[in-house]
């Protein structure tokens, strides 16, 4: 493979003195349980993240929801557990335009500038590492899930379902 690229999510972690581990990956795959076989990891421990819109009275409050691979986000149960009336998944498009990256390399390390509400789903607690969207396609970045935390100031959630269970 080519040069490894630099992210602004390695940026981030290099600027904080965070360890981390790239893993690299064909950018044309987008599904994270095909990351996981791609990279050897348990599809448990790699975690995409998803464009989340809190749905209130009058505003529409993008989120982000980092989830294992091979789980699906309960909407409801998410909504309920941040106190919210409902939520929805952002469109690939609304995605794309909220965050300024492309869908399969959207991540909460790439957008710590902007004013994200930043989710994980608890199952992440019973890992010491994960690897997560290294904030552009083809890259994956693995670390602590304590520093992933810290600095993302990521909120942990119960919301995952296995996948198939109609959320």
């Amino acid at each position: 493979m080519a040069k490894t690229p630099r992210t602004q999510a390695m940026r981030a972690l290099d600027a904080r003195k965070i360890p981390y581990q790239v893993h690299l990956f064909p950018d044309t795959i987008r599904d994270a349980e095909e990351v996981a076989e791609r990279i050897g990891w348990p599809a448990a421990r790699v975690f995409k993240t998803l464009v989340v819109i809190r749905d209130d009275q009058h505003n529409a409050h993008p989120m982000l929801v980092m989830m294992p691979a091979d789980s699906a986000l309960d909407l409801r149960r998410f909504a309920k557990a941040i106190g919210a009336k409902s939520a929805r998944m952002a469109s690939h498009a609304q995605a794309e335009q909220l965050t300024g990256l492309k869908v399969g390399g959207i991540s909460a390390l790439a957008l710590l500038n902007r004013p994200f509400a930043v989710f994980i789903d608890s199952s992440a607690l019973a890992f010491e590492e994960i690897c997560v969207s290294g904030g552009q396609r083809g890259v994956d970045l693995q670390l602590r899930v304590s520093d992933l935390i810290a600095l993302t100031h990521a909120q942990a959630v119960e919301a995952a379902q296995p996948k198939g269970d109609g959320a």
